[in-house]
C-alpha cells in the first residue's frame, strides 16, 4: 500500500480549527482518532501543522515561546463535523514567557490528556534536530512510557543541520529510543520550511489510521 500517496491525499482534505481546551473538563467529546504534536516551547509545532496541511495560518506561529497556551484541536477531512482524524497542537513544555503557575497548569492539562484519552492514537514528539534530545524531552518520553501511549520522534529544522551530520543525528536519536518501550522505532527528520520529511510524516499518520480502521481509506473517504 502506498502510504506516501495516501498521506498526500489525506492531508489535501480541508483542515480547520474546531476546539480549544485549557482545562481537562473542556475537552471535546471523544470521537475520531486523534494525533497530537508535543515538544519544547518554540520547537516548531505550529509551523509543522501549517506545513503538513498546506495552510499558512492554520495554527498561529510566533518567535515567542509559549504562544500555544491550550490544547488546540483541528479537524481534517471532508466534513469538519465528522473528520477522518483530529490533529492536536499541545502547549510547549519547558521555557515560556509566562508565569510559573500557568506553566504548571499546562503541565497538568497535558498529563491528564495523555493518560485518559482513549481516542488519542499517537503523540509525535518534536525535538530540535540541531541540538538533539534535552532533559525536558527525555522527561516527556518517560511520561509517555508511563502512560503506555504510542509516540514517535520527529526531529525538526533539518534545513539547518549539515547534510553530513543528518544520518548521525538520526542514529543518535534512535539509540535513545531503544530504552523506551512505547516509542516507535522510526525517527523522522524534517524541515517545515523546505518540505523535506513531510511526505514521510503524512505517510506515518496514514499508516496509523489504516491500522486502527481500514475502512477509513475506502475510495469515497480518501478521494
Amino acid at each position: 500500500m502506498d502510504f506516501i500517496e495516501i498521506g498526500r491525499k489525506l492531508f489535501a482534505w480541508n483542515c480547520e480549527f474546531v476546539w480549544a481546551a485549557s482545562k481537562i473538563a473542556e475537552l471535546p467529546p471523544m470521537g475520531p482518532v486523534e494525533i497530537a504534536f508535543a515538544g519544547r516551547s518554540n520547537v516548531g509545532k505550529s509551523s509543522l501543522l501549517n506545513a503538513l496541511t498546506g495552510r499558512k495560518t492554520l495554527a498561529r506561529t510566533s518567535h515567542t515561546p509559549g504562544r500555544t497556551q491550550q490544547l488546540n484541536f483541528f479537524a481534517l477531512g471532508p466534513d469538519s463535523k465528522a473528520p477522518l482524524v483530529r490533529l492536536v497542537d499541545m502547549p510547549g513544555y519547558g521555557y515560556a514567557a509566562v508565569s510559573k503557575e500557568k506553566i504548571a497548569g499546562w503541565t497538568r492539562l497535558m498529563q491528564d490528556f495523555l493518560r485518559g484519552r482513549a481516542s488519542l492514537a499517537r503523540v509525535f514528539v518534536l525535538v530540535d534536530g540541531r541540538h538533539g534530545l534535552k532533559d525536558l524531552d527525555r522527561d516527556m518520553l518517560k511520561r509517555l512510557d508511563q502512560a503506555a501511549l504510542s509516540y514517535q520522534l520527529v526531529l525538526t529544522k533539518r534545513d539547518e543541520v549539515k547534510k553530513g551530520e543528518i544520518e548521525k543525528t538520526i542514529a543518535d536519536a534512535q539509540a535513545v529510543l531503544r530504552g523506551h518501550p512505547a516509542a516507535h522505532p522510526d525517527v523522522i527528520f524534517l524541515s517545515s520550511h523546505q518540505g523535506e520529511g513531510l511526505p514521510e510524516l503524512r505517510a506515518a499518520v496514514a499508516r496509523l489510521l489504516f491500522e486502527r480502521d481500514r475502512t477509513i481509506f475506502e475510495p469515497a473517504q480518501i478521494g
